[in-house]
């Protein structure tokens, strides 16, 4: 926070507009405070809407979202749940600008042979119940299935947790840490299904990389996800913590490489509408 508010001081003086990423829990009172800082300045302000759980933080602090989005220049939707969400409650000044990759950095892989090599990236947080992706290979695992999972991302506090509970049960999984994209896509290659256990979320950008990488997607049905992925044609959708759900999705597509294909090429020509060479113009169309 310390640093979000000394970057807006050091340049209020050149700054044409302050762009803030806000989330849900605690940041959310970080874009709070630079809000303020930006309307004290009389600096223009965009927040952009990542936090799965911004439609609660509506409800829980009234007062704090209406001075913070009422007051702003524009605020970004990147997904169709929270450009929803938000208008519902009158919010103005909103615009929809998905999250965008640049698809030219995303090789995709035709995968003639599915199997159970599961892959994972996310940070370790409650939220995201890196948990869950130990149960389904370990209810994988009890079903004779030849099971492995890799799993990408900084630890949030689960880490240690998951590590404990895979190393207790015996659970072929690896723990890489942070990993930067382009490491994480070229380890994805050796992998055959992404798995997102979330139990709130946005759009995550993760889940659009995989799309164009060629993983078929099984994800948890929670927050901007169903916007995201188109049920049983771009990915496959399970109700939150549902492990049995899961593991049996992941069976089908194993078992099924010709869907899990036709679902991986799907979802590919839809996340080339989240090419930044396609979404740039749009905020070029805010910031002029």
């Amino acid at each position: 926070m310390a640093d979000m508010l000394q970057t807006v001081v050091r340049n209020k003086n050149w700054a044409d507009v302050v762009i803030i990423d806000t989330y849900s829990t605690i940041n959310f009172y970080y874009a709070v405070i630079v809000g303020f800082l930006c309307r004290k300045f009389n600096i223009p302000y965009i927040p952009i809407l990542r936090g799965g759980n911004l439609p609660e933080r509506l409800e829980k602090s009234k007062k704090q979202c209406e001075i913070l989005f009422g007051n702003a220049y524009k605020n970004v939707a990147p997904s169709a749940y929270l450009f929803e969400a938000f208008k519902n409650k009158n919010i103005q000044n909103l615009i929809y600008i998905p999250n965008t990759i640049p698809l030219e950095n995303y090789s995709f892989k035709k995968r003639e042979r599915v199997t159970y090599r599961l892959l994972w990236v996310r940070s370790f947080a409650s939220i995201y119940n890196p948990e869950m992706a130990l149960q389904v290979v370990e209810k994988l695992q009890k079903e004779g299935k030849d099971v492995t999972l890799c799993m990408v991302g900084p630890d949030k506090g689960s880490m240690e947790n998951c590590e404990k509970i895979a190393k207790d049960k015996g659970l072929p999984v690896t723990f890489t840490g942070l990993l930067d994209k382009k490491a994480w896509h070229k380890l994805s290659e050796e992998y055959d299904v992404f798995i997102n256990t979330t139990n709130f979320d946005n759009t995550p950008i993760s889940v659009i990389e995989a799309m164009a990488l060629g993983l078929p997607v099984v994800s948890t049905d929670v927050g901007g996800l169903p916007f995201l992925i188109e049920k049983n044609k771009t990915g496959i959708l399970i109700s939150p913590k549902d492990v049995q759900a899961m593991t049996d999705a992941i069976t089908d597509l194993v078992s099924n490489p010709e869907k899990s294909q036709q679902i991986a090429n799907q979802a590919r020509k839809q996340v080339e509408s989240y090419d930044w060479e396609v979404v740039k113009y749009k905020w070029n169309e805010v910031l002029k």
